[in-house]
């Protein structure tokens, strides 16, 4: 009996040390929500480049025919 607790204790250790370690990684984290965060501002001006043209256009076009 003592040596099958052995056996799974000296299984199990290594998963728990990996566990404890990746909670420290705080730093990549960070730097994963930066990446994120500049994406999304990439993908709201561009949005707001291509909407404002067609925009621009539509109420140009509707002024004009009125």
């Amino acid at each position: 009996m003592t040596t099958l607790l052995t056996r799974a204790t000296l299984r199990i250790r290594p998963l728990l040390e990996r566990a404890a370690r990746a909670h420290t990684d705080r730093g990549a984290t960070a730097v994963e929500y930066a990446l994120m965060m500049a994406f999304i501002a990439i993908v709201i001006v561009a949005s707001v480049i291509l909407l404002g043209r067609n925009l621009s256009t539509f109420f140009s076009d509707t002024s004009n025919s009125i």
